[in-house]
């Protein structure tokens, strides 16, 4: 045994974990996003990103503005940093009203999110980084209020390695690995001039609908 570890005792454990700030036990990834609210012909709606087609990740998909947490950085500043850098907006033009609820995936990382506002002007004279935005369009409140979004159930299975020696961890030669559950939510908005349809699915669409259950929980 390591000298250093000799004489170990509690008193030597407690002064080794004193002052610890607990964090995930692996590799995790941390995100932020902003559900922007903008006021449009005197009515709120949502604003949404369609991701560039030349993105390596998820291009063409419906998104909010958002993205990874960078070190020191808080999540509520990377969720801000992340919407003026994407959508071209300055600063100010964005306000934060407050954080709302995160996301753990079963893919290891967590997606926090917040509410805000971006002022309608703003987004007249905005120039969206086309490298990660395609176009944004909006969608009213009360779509959301008066609709609810379809919910498919997909199963989540681990893939065993192969030369995992489940032998040596089961006497019967056998595991019941633990699986999960995802579920997919999707709305369709279909705009009122073109007819044409968004698809607003996944995270994106959890996150809003968690957002609208918080506002009718609350407004009752």
């Amino acid at each position: 045994m390591d000298k250093h570890f000799d004489a170990i005792d509690i008193q030597a454990i407690s002064g080794a974990i004193r002052g610890h700030v607990p964090e995930p036990v692996g590799h995790y990834r941390y995100y932020s996003v902003l559900i922007p609210l903008v006021e449009k012909n005197g009515e709120l709606h949502i604003l949404y990103e369609v991701r560039a087609k030349g993105l390596d990740v998820q291009p063409g998909e419906v998104s909010f503005p958002g993205g990874r947490i960078e070190p020191g950085e808080s999540a509520r500043d990377a969720a801000v940093r992340e919407t003026v850098e994407e959508l071209g907006v300055a600063e100010s033009a964005v306000q934060v009203i407050g954080e709302l609820n995160y996301l753990v995936t079963y893919s290891n990382f967590t997606l926090y999110s917040f509410l805000g506002t971006i002022e309608a002007g703003a987004l007249k004279t905005a120039r969206p980084n086309a490298v990660e935005v395609g176009e944004t369009f909006l969608v009213p409140l009360s779509f959301f209020l008066e609709n609810e979004p379809e919910i498919y159930v997909n199963r989540v299975t681990p893939e065993i390695a192969p030369d995992l020696p489940v032998e040596k961890l089961s006497k019967s030669g056998e595991y019941a690995w633990r699986t999960g559950e995802s579920t997919v939510l999707i709305y369709i908005y279909a705009e009122p001039d073109s007819g044409e349809e968004r698809v607003i699915w996944g995270m994106t669409a959890a996150l809003t609908r968690d957002f609208i259950r918080l506002l009718r929980v609350n407004t009752d």
